[in-house]
């Protein structure tokens, strides 16, 4: 009794310790150690600056080890709870044994991702910005199924997510959002849906039920810490306020509060309406525009010429890097590594873990080949 479920545990105990090792947990166990221990000194905030980079730096090394500790004493419990099963032939564990190692496997399975980051910005939080392409009230409703896909697939893997700007369709949809996911390795785990994404279907908006083709563009760079000096200056900002809008019930602002910041001299622009004070939300879409800057920045220095934004890209035929099809058949295909699935539902509930551990690995493979 309970074979399956004993070998899928081991084979769990297994994978995991060879994935600490890969991670080098043990290692990062020392540095944080060390790195708390020169935190007790009396001096360590004699130069903030310094400090605050100390700081991030221990932040980012526990989000290395937080993750496999955890799992590694649940799967010890599970064993536990597998050998109680076993010692009493209780046949009622049976399916919370099975359940538990479905939940167990799902989390290695994200776990193993990780060791594929190999981006320093990685670890950072995601800044996600989705708007409309070309096919008017289609591409609206389309970028609002692409929002729900990206923030269920943040609760998914645990991420906050807070709404920093949401402006609605005309008839249906948005127009754009932005949106911070807050979480270890959020911007890792997320930058593969950066880019054009296009969606094959009979539109819910056309009475003769004809076949429509619609775009969407998602945006994602990593939010930077105040230890990133990125100079922008007040004369190469337009500033506009307007209303507040969509969803964050009380939390979102009535009045004209919300921000749209321009840099002219790129035409970048980013929003906030998150915040009640129209200083504040200045100073968070000022955040998000020093990330993108930064952003462009990195992309110059890295040897590959792999866009991290593709969502900048016209949102339409010929750019897109994955095709949603939903007639008249079922696909989902990543023109960049080839990766499919006809399990649409799912993809578009936010697992997105066979997308984003193909487009890690895809990325390694062109990184070794420069």
């Amino acid at each position: 009794m309970y074979e399956d479920e004993a070998v899928k545990l081991n084979d769990y105990a297994a994978r995991l310790k060879e994935l600490r090792a890969c991670l080098d947990v043990d290692g990062t166990k020392q540095e944080i150690a060390e790195i708390e221990r020169q935190m007790s000194a009396s001096n360590f905030w004699d130069d903030p600056e310094s400090a605050q980079k100390v700081v991030q730096r221990l932040k980012g090394l526990k989000g290395i080890v937080v993750a496999p500790d955890a799992l590694d004493q649940e799967i010890a419990d599970a064993l536990v709870l597998l050998e109680l099963a076993q010692s009493e032939a209780d046949e009622s564990l049976g399916a919370e044994l099975a359940a538990l190692d479905r939940q167990l496997g799902e989390r290695l399975d994200r776990l193993e991702i990780t060791s594929l980051f190999s981006d320093p910005r990685d670890g950072n939080n995601a800044i996600i910005n989705i708007h409309p392409g070309a096919g008017g009230t289609e591409s609206c409703d389309w970028a609002e199924m692409l929002y729900r896909m990206i923030t269920r697939c943040c609760e998914r893997h645990e991420f906050t997510v807070e709404v920093m700007d949401y402006q609605e369709g005309d008839e249906a949809g948005l127009k754009s959002a932005t949106i911070i996911a807050e979480g270890p390795f959020a911007y890792g785990n997320l930058k593969s849906e950066a880019g054009v994404h296009r969606l094959v279907r009979i539109s819910p908006f056309d009475a003769n039920k004809r076949r429509h083709t619609s775009f969407a563009a998602i945006e994602v760079v990593p939010q930077v810490d105040d230890s990133i000096n990125i100079e922008i200056k007040e004369d190469e900002l337009k500033m506009d306020v307007f209303r507040s809008s969509g969803p964050g019930g009380q939390k979102v602002n009535k009045t004209s509060s919300a921000v749209r910041l321009t840099h002219l001299p790129t035409g970048l622009v980013v929003a906030c309406q998150i915040e009640r004070s129209q200083h504040r939300n200045r100073a968070v879409a000022l955040q998000m525009l020093k990330a993108k800057l930064y952003d462009i920045e990195m992309q110059k220095k890295e040897a590959e010429r792999i866009a991290l934004r593709e969502g900048q890209a016209e949102a339409a035929w010929g750019s897109q890097i994955r095709s949603y099809v939903l007639h008249p058949y079922q696909l989902i295909k990543d023109h960049r590594t080839d990766t499919e699935t006809g399990n649409v539902d799912r993809v578009l509930d936010g697992d997105l873990d066979l997308f984003i551990a193909s487009f890690l690995k895809w990325k390694l493979e062109r990184k070794g080949r420069n």
